[in-house]
């Protein structure tokens, strides 16, 4: 406490000690001591603690998740790799230089170069070549549904 001091050190004036604060004793809010503002302050940094773990717990789960797209994405492109390698190894096959160089007529002497047209329609059924018409081969005959059936479960008929 500080003594109130007059201009005159010499005149007794009302001189006695002045508080430096409010002289009330400290008034505590309904329910609010310090106890209890400790515990809200220990809530409050337990749960400031378990947010920055969450999100690092998020943030590694989040981390596997691209490794793991990456890892597939890894197989997928080896796959490609293999695939585009077994593909060169064909394009320098000899046998498909040769196919090309026919595209361009660069062919044999004894071969005879052709194209067909762009617009030009599909061959038969029949054509001559084509599986309907080769040698050998049985031309069934039209036969009713029921013949079929028939024809399936008790065999061919006689004669």
């Amino acid at each position: 406490m500080r003594q109130r001091r007059n201009a005159d050190p010499e005149s007794p004036g009302p001189a006695g000690p002045v508080p430096d604060g409010p002289s009330l004793p400290p008034i505590p809010l309904i329910g609010f001591t310090r106890r209890r503002a400790a515990f809200i302050l220990a809530a409050v940094i337990v749960l400031w603690i378990v947010a920055i773990f969450a999100r690092q717990v998020g943030e590694a789960s989040a981390a596997v998740a691209r490794a793991d797209a990456m890892r597939s994405q890894n197989a997928a492109l080896q796959g490609e790799v293999a695939t585009l390698q077994q593909e060169r190894v064909l394009v320098q096959s000899k046998a498909f230089i040769q196919q090309q160089a026919r595209a361009y007529g660069l062919g044999a002497r004894n071969e005879h170069a052709f194209a067909l047209a762009p617009n030009a329609p599909p061959l038969p059924a029949d054509a001559p070549g084509s599986a309907s018409v080769r040698l050998g081969v049985h031309q069934p005959t039209a036969h009713s549904p029921l013949e079929s059936w028939l024809e399936l479960l008790f065999g061919p008929a006689p004669g």
